[in-house]
């Protein structure tokens, strides 16, 4: 009477497809189902992905074998380990779990042809002493997404010939072919447009072909095997005429492209060309790739996502204000959490769509008075002004939300109705940070003079050095100027008070 009922072996699916991919974790149960009482030596579960070529060739007589073996990865986990005694397993089933990490290298599809394949097994073996192993075997469908460069797969191709029709005709024909993109899943639909200019005598079909190249590679030899997948074509192009042909092909349900094992490749091209009698025919190909299902579509959802707009928040812009100032009016970037390109706390006051910054005045030279008026009043807009730079502390870091508190000016009080706006120097980079400026200690509270003062300005003495004349010698006048002794009396002695 035999002692095992039966030893089964399933493991979950992680899709609809029940297909595993670089990376993917595999777990799965296995149920040993005993009618009495057996020791076992050990029980084992065992993962493992190799590609085997295998082919033969003649010569004369000799026929020559090529065989050429690459294993990817092997996992195995016992579930009863082997030990310097045997396990005795009592009567009844027996349910052990298992779990692997299939590893993250590039590895390829599975591939059957022949006797060349790349398969993905899972095994459990159950070793008893003195009795004959017993194992069962699970193929894994694998499906590699290791591709490189992916998003650019997804950018149509264009490809153009020009040739000769040849010795029994007279012109020249002429051929632009373009396809959506490169990568597409079983099931989609090729994209082809081509435009046919036929300066020639002589007519022409357009016509389109799907082939797939096998390669086999062992021990230094190749095996190629090639096939038409399909096969359409248009209405005949007259002679010297012009037609744009628009044309669809349907991928059907073939093998995965394979470019990342050493022994086994499928590739796919695509082949346009126009099929004229007694002559060569003129053709354009395009490598196009078949890739899962899922991984095309994702793709294809992704690329109409774009990039952000020009000067949106929080993507690139070509201009030199923040991008807040242009789509938000007079709020400034501080609110979204940019940059500043201003000296002045977050409170500054903003003309028109852009805020007022240093690079309000970067066409005038550094150190000229520029004379401003203040921003208009709206309603429910009160007139806010900063003061100079300088004035108040620093920010802190990372805080450009924060009010900075407001200090007496030494220049007055900048709340006053006849002050100007203050504008910090022009520059044509951001400062790393709020500048400091000390005033010059005899320089005390006055009123604001009628201009502004640029803060990095010299300095000057608010009383001129030299004398006030309220005369204005310049002053264009028909009145003749002033005797030459009325300003400068003589100094001689008056003769007639001695006589």
């Amino acid at each position: 009477m035999p002692s095992i009922q039966a030893l089964t072996l399933t493991y979950d699916a992680l899709n609809e497809e029940g297909t595993f991919s670089e990376g993917d974790t595999l777990t799965g149960k296995v149920t040993l189902a005993l009618l009495k009482e057996t020791t076992v030596e050990s029980l084992f579960v065992k993962a493992k992905g190799d590609a085997n070529t295998h082919w033969t060739t003649k010569s004369g007589d000799k026929t020559y074998t090529h065989r050429e073996h690459k294993r990817y990865f092997k996992l195995k986990q016992f579930l009863i380990p082997v030990s310097s005694k045997d396990t005795v397993m009592p009567r009844g089933n027996h349910v052990y779990n298992f779990s692997f990490k299939i590893p993250s290298g590039s590895m390829p599809s599975s591939f059957k042809l022949g006797h060349c394949t790349i398969i993905y097994m899972l095994e459990v073996k159950l070793c008893r002493s003195w009795r004959m192993d017993r194992k069962e075997e699970r193929e894994l469908r694998f499906v590699s997404k290791s591709i490189p460069n992916l998003p650019s797969l997804m950018s149509p191709q264009t490809g153009s010939t020009k040739k000769s029709v040849g010795l029994f005709s007279k012109g020249h024909a002429n051929m632009e072919v373009t396809i959506d993109r490169k990568a597409y899943a079983p099931g989609d639909t090729v994209a082809i447009v081509a435009k046919v200019n036929n300066s020639s005598s002589s007519d022409m079909t357009p016509k389109f072909r799907l082939h797939q190249d096998i390669v086999f590679r062992a021990q230094g030899s190749t095996k190629h095997v090639s096939n038409t997948i399909l096969k359409v074509s248009d209405n005949c192009v007259t002679a010297q005429t012009q037609k744009t042909v628009r044309c669809s092909l349907k991928i059907p349900d073939v093998r995965l492209s394979i470019d990342n094992c050493e022994l086994i490749s499928v590739e796919y091209r695509l082949q346009a060309y126009l099929d004229i009698s007694f002559a060569f025919d003129p053709e354009v190909i395009f490598q196009v790739v078949i890739l899962p299902r899922d991984l095309v579509h994702g793709l294809q959802y992704g690329v109409g996502a774009g990039s952000y707009p020009a000067g949106a928040v929080g993507g690139p812009s070509n201009s030199d204000f923040p991008p807040a100032a242009v789509s938000m009016g007079p709020h400034h970037a501080e609110a979204f959490g940019g940059p500043s390109y201003s000296d002045f706390p977050p409170s500054a006051p903003s003309v028109g769509p852009y805020p007022v910054s240093p690079r309000s005045g970067s066409h005038r030279y550094p150190g000229v008075q520029s004379y401003s008026a203040p921003p208009p009043v709206y309603p429910g807009n009160p007139p806010v002004y900063a003061g100079p730079s300088g004035v108040h502390p620093a920010q802190p870091s990372g805080g450009y939300g924060y009010p900075a508190p407001q200090l007496a000016s030494p220049y007055g009080s900048p709340f006053s109705s006849s002050s100007s706006v203050l504008h910090p120097p022009p520059t044509s980079h951001p400062p790393p940070s709020a500048p400091t400026f000390q005033p010059p200690p005899e320089i005390h509270p006055s009123p604001p003079p009628p201009f502004s003062v640029s803060p990095t300005a010299p300095t000057y003495n608010s009383l001129p050095s030299a004398p006030v004349m309220n005369t204005d010698f310049l002053s264009q006048s028909d009145e003749p100027p002033p005797a030459y002794t009325l300003l400068f009396p003589s100094s001689a002695p008056d003769n007639s008070d001695a006589k």
